[in-house]
């Protein structure tokens, strides 16, 4: 079986309603032939006004940003997996590495969040990556394999093949500083090889694994042409339309 290849821009905190509308209608417009599904998470203000628009067209998969792992309850200001599957999400990014950091997202917290998600129907994009001080200290890898053991801890294997794994270096991230294509794919090899000593080789080859970390139209070719980068998670460069227009084409 082949693998997805798979682009999601990530809005952020960015976007108001007729912006978001504006930047998806600008990625309709132009959107290339592409071997790539292709996928936006704005924020939940934006979220039912964009699902509605990409309703009737296919070509653009609707993602969200977070998620709380509970159906429902006294969880002021939180967000349920039942209220995104109701607008269409099909994709949750979850433990993004601004959540962690600034939210106090725990390895705990982020199991439970993709727990939740694939339990509603969706599929999580499950964010790691290590922070520069862990790479000079020679701990990426082991920062790496306790976020992903933790994360898909108690999950089968018919479960996990719905889960889409993003590296994404902390350093890397909204700093202009990218891995290199070899330092992907080294992360990502190592990735492939722990969900196969975990899962199994045939379920580990089938995982769709992305990179995130100042992805551009510059270096997206570079990088998804190593044999284990199935495509990015992408955050400034997908506020644009021509930007991400351009990561889009160039990945191919």
């Amino acid at each position: 079986m082949e693998r997805k290849k798979l682009i999601v821009g990530n809005w952020k905190m960015h976007k108001k309603v007729r912006e978001a509308l504006e930047l998806v209608e600008g990625l309709l417009q132009g959107l290339p032939e592409t071997p790539y599904e292709v996928a936006v998470a704005p924020p939940f203000t934006a979220l039912y006004a964009v699902s509605q628009r990409l309703r009737d067209d296919t070509r653009i998969k609707l993602g969200a940003q977070n998620v709380f792992y509970k159906p429902q309850g006294a969880f002021t200001g939180e967000v349920s997996p039942p209220m995104l599957k109701e607008l269409g999400v099909t994709y949750v990014i979850v433990g993004h590495s601004e959540r962690r950091k600034y939210f106090g997202e725990t390895d705990e917290m982020v199991r439970q969040k993709v727990q939740a998600v694939l339990d509603h129907g969706m599929q999580p994009i499950l964010c790691v990556g290590e922070t520069l001080e862990e790479r000079e200290h020679g701990l990426a890898k082991v920062t790496v394999e306790r976020q992903i053991r933790e994360a898909l801890f108690g999950l089968e294997a018919s479960q996990v093949k719905n889960v889409v794994i993003a590296y994404e270096p902390v350093w890397a991230i909204g700093t202009g500083v990218n891995a290199t294509p070899e330092q992907a794919q080294e992360m990502h090899a190592f990735i492939r090889e722990l969900l196969a000593e975990l899962y199994g080789e045939a379920l580990a080859r089938e995982r769709t694994i992305l990179y995130g970390g100042s992805v551009k139209p510059g270096n997206i070719g570079d990088l998804s042409a190593q044999p284990d980068v199935d495509g990015a998670l992408v955050g400034g460069a997908s506020l644009e339309a021509q930007l991400f227009l351009g990561i889009i084409r160039n990945a191919q």
